[in-house]
């Protein structure tokens, strides 16, 4: 929780062994309880007799405080450095550059984008709530993907921290994922665990042959647009 929100945590508690790598299996919690904030805020607005487009905006922004736009940082540094970059040595140094290119800034806009017409779409606050909660576990769950199957880009950062995760891990984050899904659409999560899983797929398929590896970044673009992706696929009306 502590890594993938801004939600308060007493970190006394923790064990000592605790690692991102390690943590894994918890991401897909975090992710549903972020999206759940996102979703409560969309209820609120839609009693007070917001229009539903209005609502959504105020509900990605709660989302966005929630999560501390970690993995907009993430698929902003990604696009900027995919796009920007000859070769692996300039791609990753571009994506641990702060200041955020044309590129960046096109896949941070399409993500809102696509976030807020699919909350639009859907409309039901019922719908929002239980599609974005999904949408959310499944999203980090994603995340799993790049970290089993990648090995980190470069020898610091979150990436390097959160590499090699133990088999029983991710596991346990697939499994919440697709269970936490399956618990709140039904069959109806079928079509959110394809997009998720084809977005996770083709951002592990970049990061491998555009960077030679995973890393904090990378993790984070594959996070948002699985979340984008599984919105759009719950905004067709199969809930």
């Amino acid at each position: 929780m502590m890594v993938l929100t801004r939600v308060p945590m007493d970190s006394s508690s923790l064990r000592q062994d605790a690692t991102p790598a390690r943590a894994l299996w918890a991401y897909p919690l975090a992710g549903a309880l972020v999206c759940a904030i996102g979703a409560m805020a969309f209820w609120l607005a839609v009693l007070a007799r917001l229009p539903v487009s209005v609502a959504a905006a105020l509900a990605i922004i709660a989302s966005l405080f929630a999560s501390g736009a970690l993995h907009e940082d993430g698929l902003a540094d990604f696009c900027d450095g995919l796009g920007g970059g000859r070769d692996r040595e300039r791609k990753l140094a571009i994506m641990r550059d702060s200041r955020v290119g044309t590129y960046g800034a096109l896949g941070l806009l399409l993500s809102v984008l696509l976030r807020w017409s699919a909350l639009s779409a859907l409309g039901e606050p019922k719908f929002v709530l239980a599609a974005w909660i999904a949408a959310g576990a499944l999203s980090r769950g994603a995340i799993a993907l790049p970290l089993a199957l990648l090995p980190p880009a470069r020898p610091d950062g979150l990436g390097n921290r959160a590499a090699s995760p133990p088999t029983w891990s991710a596991i346990l984050a697939l499994s919440f994922a697709i269970g936490i899904a399956a618990g709140v659409l039904g069959i109806g999560a079928l079509p959110l665990i394809a997009a998720a899983g084809i977005s996770a797929i083709m951002v592990t398929w970049l990061a491998r042959s555009q960077l030679g590896g995973q890393t904090g970044d990378v993790l984070g673009a594959c996070a948002l647009s699985a979340e984008c992706l599984a919105l759009v696929a719950a905004s067709g009306r199969w809930l």
